[in-house]
């Protein structure tokens, strides 16, 4: 009996253990290799992806590793199944009732806002290499509709993370491109408040010096000669008209891969009873939760009044950082910095950071309800009570599923080309140096688009 307890113990103790990283090791590497078809075909072997609890990340590797193959319809059929999951996410309540005696990787999983934020800038990449640059708006403005909708929701602790800078400068890219170049002025003026507002403060990102030379081209070419001054000084920069007679090459880098969630946990004590009401606390954190009980049985009122301490356990982030930090494109002899847009990595901390002051209350509540049940267990039945104990010691476990494909930051360079085939090399720097030659047949007073992924960077 003794080793057959201990069988399970120990069964229970390994697989509680393993996070969503390392139980899905084989796919995650095959991307971070470079190795698509094969992570397409690990991808489509996974029977209950499509209908199983982590379908909303089954259907956002699936519209990556489809991106990262050219394959741009199918990449946005797959993200259109993911975003209708989040517009569609509704409980279940037997996986609610479930989670709230074991843990919260029994539900289906509920993207983190910048998650359900990002499957945008992927379709606005598909459609823009598919030349549908009214599909790309349309994905663009989703972004900020998207976060808009998602901070409507909460009553308390609102995302920081409010409005998407990066998605306003893209918005004046495909704006120009498409020949629109009053809207695409606005979108670039709306992009530098939010990164003068909001992007330095919670996230480090300053203005991209691109911006700055799309805001002043745009109102040189509308003849907003007050507002080309304005923003002149305001940057204190002179702006040099361009060679009508150019091209364009839009370049996004792609760096690295964004944070896999790990666990922490939290320890708190109860700090009394009043009037139907138990507090639990953690000093170390300032953090303080009451929980009603006064609507419970008298059995369960005791089991939670004697509630001494609880070890509560909580998603965090793990940052993987990129083995490269700057890059340039070498063209015609001249250098262009690709300058930070997007700080995803930055993002996710941010948005996690958020949540949890939202949902913490309820861990808290979850592992209290537990215990709880262990006490009332224990008092029908010592034996009972032991493992009781045993499954919630095992059970208590954070959710740590995310989507773990995304990229660690995106940033990107305008470049003027002459019509023609032109090459061009990106240039890698950081812990190690690499270059990567490309060719782009650049039409005059047209703008290219190309995005690159770097996949180097720390893998825990």
């Amino acid at each position: 009996m003794k080793s057959k307890i201990l069988t399970i113990f120990l069964s229970l103790f390994f697989f509680g253990c393993a996070t969503y990283y390392e139980q899905n090791i084989k796919l995650q590497s095959l991307i971070a290799s470079g190795q698509f078809e094969a992570a397409d075909k690990e991808l489509s072997n996974d029977s209950k992806g499509a209908e199983g609890k982590n379908r909303y990340l089954y259907f956002c590797n699936r519209g990556v590793v489809c991106f990262m193959n050219g394959q741009y319809e199918l990449s946005n059929n797959y993200f259109n199944q993911a975003d209708y999951y989040v517009e569609d996410f509704s409980k279940s309540f037997g996986n609610e009732a479930l989670a709230l005696i074991t843990n919260p990787m029994v539900k289906p999983y509920r993207p983190e806002d910048f998650e359900a934020v990002l499957i945008h800038f992927y379709k606005a990449l598909n459609y823009i290499y598919l030349k549908d640059y009214e599909g790309a708006l349309v994905e663009c403005r989703r972004v900020n509709i998207v976060l808009q909708k998602l901070n409507d929701k909460y009553k308390k602790n609102k995302n920081k993370y409010s409005r998407d800078a990066f998605a306003h400068c893209m918005m004046g890219l495909i704006y120009e491109a498409a020949g629109n170049t009053n809207d695409a002025f606005i979108a670039y003026r709306n992009a530098l408040e939010i990164y003068e507002e909001d992007y330095k403060e919670l996230f480090g990102v300053n203005v991209p010096e691109q911006l700055k030379q799309d805001l002043m081209r745009t109102a040189q070419q509308l003849g907003f000669g007050s507002e080309l001054n304005f923003y002149e000084n305001k940057f204190d920069l002179k702006y040099e008209p361009e060679d009508n007679e150019k091209g364009h090459l839009v370049f996004f880098w792609l760096n690295g891969f964004g944070p896999v969630k790990d666990e922490w946990s939290i320890n708190f004590t109860n700090t009394g009873y009043n009037d139907g009401w138990i507090t639990l606390a953690n000093e170390e954190h300032d953090f303080s939760f009451p929980i009603y009980i006064g609507n419970k049985s008298r059995n369960d009122q005791a089991a939670f009044k004697n509630l001494s301490f609880l070890r509560v356990a909580f998603p965090k982030y793990h940052e993987r950082k990129p083995i490269f930090t700057k890059a340039t494109i070498s063209a015609n002899s001249e250098e262009y910095d690709l300058q930070l847009g997007e700080d995803i990595n930055a993002v996710a901390f941010q948005c996690l950071s958020d949540r949890m002051m939202r949902e913490m209350a309820a861990g808290i509540a979850r592992l209290a309800t537990k215990k709880a049940l262990e006490e009332v267990a224990r008092n029908e039945n010592e034996n009972l009570g032991t493992i009781v104990s045993i499954v919630n010691a095992m059970t208590e476990k954070a959710d740590t599923r995310n989507w773990q494909s995304l990229p660690y930051s995106i940033s990107y360079c305008r470049i003027p080309l002459d019509e023609g085939m032109n090459s061009v090399q990106l240039n890698t720097s950081g812990r190690m140096q690499n270059s990567v030659p490309f060719n782009f047949d650049i039409k005059k007073n047209q703008t290219t688009f190309f995005a690159f992924h770097n996949l180097e960077s720390d893998q825990r």
